[in-house]
């Protein structure tokens, strides 16, 4: 898995039945930061079929790195997988527009041809082709861990985007809105690194209250679910316009990172008391940003929040139960969340 916030590839060793999936081994694989800056030019600025058609092979090139590693430091003989669940990296995602589509690169035929391992990709479209959103699909898998919780349970994923998961008599589930992506872009920017460690610049700022307002006015935030959003939606021109449209004396750069993080806190706990479940449990690279996870428990007071056992690696541990699913022909029971007619078996397989 390698998610919204280009920050790596998570790869997982798991052993998967019919009513568990057990992490054996992880390893997180650096993500180039050539690769990761030509997929945000082709984001934000376009490009040429040549550019998208290299990033693709590209992509596959690094996935299929990043599985051999896994499996030379686990000393795992590829013969003893039964496949790789593979999401691939996400430049678009507009599943309501006029020509609903989301893509993901990263050729499964490089992974599958290098390693000698039946591998099962795209797994959105489906549910897209069936009027659905293709995201999130984290919800069917968080029901699959609760399955037997005893208390109403929220999960909040916090990746470049954040999910939320409501588990009931009806799965509910949906992305809250940005979650890493405008903290990281931000820190990049003005301090040259990939993110701001445990929210340490942020604590050093103030929030701007007229620039929060204005950041939670967006249309986005007042939108019914099913719902899904991604970098076409909160990006670098998003923030630039929200802080021309601000005026007045420059804001410091500290003070927009504070009010960064009180947005992804403020958008994720106003759609959890929704629901006010017993139980939040947060995961993803956001439940490793202590201020952050700090912020979202003080928003909401009466709830009990805690972090995932092994939060980071979570979504990677997904694909290789929806790719167990998708190898035993198992539907994946998601319509309630993505709005799609029906549920579907989902992803392609290449062997």
């Amino acid at each position: 898995m390698s998610g919204t916030s280009l920050d790596g590839v998570d790869v997982v060793l798991c052993r998967v039945t019919k009513s568990t999936c057990e992490l054996l081994a992880s390893h997180e694989h650096p993500f180039p930061k050539a690769l990761k800056e030509d997929i945000l030019r082709l984001i934000h600025k376009g490009g040429s079929l040549r550019e998208t058609g290299a990033l693709d092979h590209r992509l596959g090139m690094l996935y299929t790195e990043a599985v051999s590693v896994l499996m030379q430091k686990e000393q795992i003989d590829p013969k003893n997988i039964r496949a790789v669940g593979l999401h691939g990296q996400t430049l678009w995602h507009e599943p309501a527009g006029e020509h609903p589509f989301s893509m993901q690169l990263g050729d499964p035929n490089i992974l599958a041809a290098e390693t000698g391992i039946p591998v099962v990709a795209d797994f959105r479209r489906k549910d897209v082709a069936l009027g659905g959103q293709g995201a999130p699909l984290a919800p069917a898998f968080h029901q699959f861990l609760f399955k037997d919780a005893d208390a109403s349970v929220c999960v909040v994923n916090i990746g470049g985007m954040a999910n939320i998961t409501v588990l009931g008599e009806e799965l509910t589930g949906y992305d809250t809105g940005c979650g890493n992506v405008l903290l990281d872009l931000w820190t990049s920017k003005h301090k040259g690194v990939a993110y701001d460690r445990d929210g340490a610049w942020a604590r050093e700022g103030q929030v701007d209250y007229a620039l929060l307002d204005m950041m939670m006015a967006d249309d986005y935030f007042t939108l019914p679910y099913p719902k899904s959003t991604g970098r076409e939606k909160f990006n670098e021109a998003w923030l630039k316009n929200i802080l021309i449209r601000r005026g007045g004396p420059m804001c410091p750069p500290e003070d927009v990172q504070r009010t960064l993080l009180e947005l992804t806190a403020l958008s994720i706990s106003n759609e959890v008391l929704k629901f006010n479940p017993d139980i939040v449990m947060l995961c993803g690279g956001g439940a490793k940003n202590g201020f952050l996870v700090e912020r979202i428990a003080s928003l909401m007071p009466n709830i009990q929040v805690g972090i995932m056992q092994h939060a980071k690696s979570l979504e990677a541990m997904m694909m290789a139960w929806l790719a167990y699913k998708r190898i035993h022909n198992e539907y994946v029971h998601l319509k309630e969340v993505t709005g799609a007619k029906r549920n579907a078996i989902l992803g392609g397989l290449y062997l």
